[in-house]
């Protein structure tokens, strides 16, 4: 086991070491200065999610949306509720479809709101529709 984390930085792509005895949700970008766990999941782009899941050493849980959603507009403050809870065992992001089409279509997004969990670069877990905060808890718990 690794004395510490990688972690890419979602403002800047920089990635960033974090030791597994520091507190994570402390822990700041060595190039640019932003936090590494924010209080709120972060938006990825198409230029910078696969390296985000790629180089990202802790499960990485992806929220796919749009703007014109329903259920993912009510999804949202679940979806943060429940980063609150996991972070930093686990990052929560989100992307928004309509913004960053190639990313979506390379994981096949048919539907949305989509959620996935990536390790090691890998889709570990997918489940399609809206959930409460704590049913997504429980599916992250089941699946990092």
């Amino acid at each position: 086991m690794s004395d510490a984390n990688q972690i890419v930085c979602a403002a800047c792509g920089a990635v960033n070491r974090v030791p597994v005895d520091k507190p994570a949700e402390q822990a700041k970008c060595g190039r640019c200065g932003a936090k590494l766990f924010p209080a709120r999941p972060v938006e990825l782009s198409d230029a910078i999610f696969p390296k985000f899941v790629k180089k990202t050493t802790i499960p990485v849980v992806v929220d796919f949306w749009a703007e014109w959603c329903g259920p993912c507009k009510m999804m949202a403050p679940e979806f943060a509720k429940a980063a609150e809870q996991v972070q930093p065992r686990a990052i929560f992001v989100k992307v928004d479809t309509e913004r960053n089409q190639m990313t979506a279509a390379q994981l096949g997004i048919r539907s949305i709101p989509t959620l996935m969990i990536f390790k090691d670069g890998q889709v570990a877990a997918q489940q399609a529709g809206a959930m409460p905060a704590a049913q997504i808890v429980q599916w992250v718990e089941a699946h990092v």
